[in-house]
């Protein structure tokens, strides 16, 4: 009988996809984050795991098959082991992973406990989805600089791979005025419709904020190479521009 909590469509989606494996033991809380990957563009729910012996059995299983995981959301408090437990028995089985730890927990003594199993990034409940997808990208930016450096590498490739791990948007890299909570629902706005164009003042209606202040955070983006910019034809008087999500490389 198939197991219920392995999803076999995810898991066959297209090869560029990141696959997820969600382990909580909250089933409202697992679907929930289920749901955030899936609405990360090029990221994809494999499985759920409601404890740390399930999260093993999954992943070992998925290796043996030669479908990997290639990412674990990871919540520390698990009913039958801790986070930190199930990060260093899938070291012990050979499992490098990468693993996104998330919790409640504030402890620096298990933050620090979490990074030396090898746990990339860290996110603290309870957090917005912006918040999410940024730890997302974060990761899939990461994994690309690393595979572009071939075989053999540099410190300036290593120090540019890590430097994706750290917030992009962090409000002491932005300009005057710009807020990371917004700038992260415009991208992901744009980022969930990649093939549309909008102008500032298009975007300012769907969001609810001022063409000003969406002009200001497009043009941040464009300056950024985050999105493309081009005149749109056909408008009277001052001519508009049009902005659309970068492509993704």
């Amino acid at each position: 009988m198939t197991d219920p909590r392995v999803l076999p469509p995810a898991s066959a989606a297209k090869h560029e996809n990141i696959v997820v494996l969600v382990v909580d033991d909250e089933p409202e809380t697992a679907a929930s984050h289920a749901k955030y990957v899936n609405r990360v563009p090029g990221f994809t729910t494999g499985a759920i795991a409601a404890n740390g012996q399930e999260a093993l059995s999954l992943l070992s299983r998925a290796r043996n098959t030669g479908t990997p995981f290639d990412l674990v959301l990871l919540d520390m408090t698990l009913p039958d082991l801790h986070g930190i437990d199930v990060a260093k028995r899938m070291r012990g089985l050979g499992l490098t992973t990468d693993i996104i730890a998330i919790t409640a927990v504030r402890d620096l003594a298990v933050v620090r406990s979490a990074v030396a199993t090898g746990i990339t990034q860290y996110l603290i409940k309870p957090f917005t989805f912006a918040a999410f997808s940024e730890k997302l990208e974060n990761h899939r930016q990461f994994i690309a600089t690393m595979r572009s450096t071939g075989p053999d590498t540099s410190q300036a490739a290593l120090d540019t791979a890590f430097s994706a791990l750290r917030s992009s948007t962090a409000s002491a890299s932005l300009p005057k005025g710009l807020i990371p909570e917004t700038l992260a629902q415009i991208t992901e706005h744009l980022a969930s419709q990649p093939e549309r164009c909008l102008s500032a003042t298009e975007l300012g209606e769907e969001l609810g904020i001022s063409r000003v202040t969406a002009r200001r955070y497009l043009e941040h983006l464009f300056e950024s190479k985050a999105v493309l910019k081009q005149p749109r034809h056909g408008t009277r008087g001052r001519p508009e521009y049009e902005y659309q999500a970068a492509p993704r490389g």
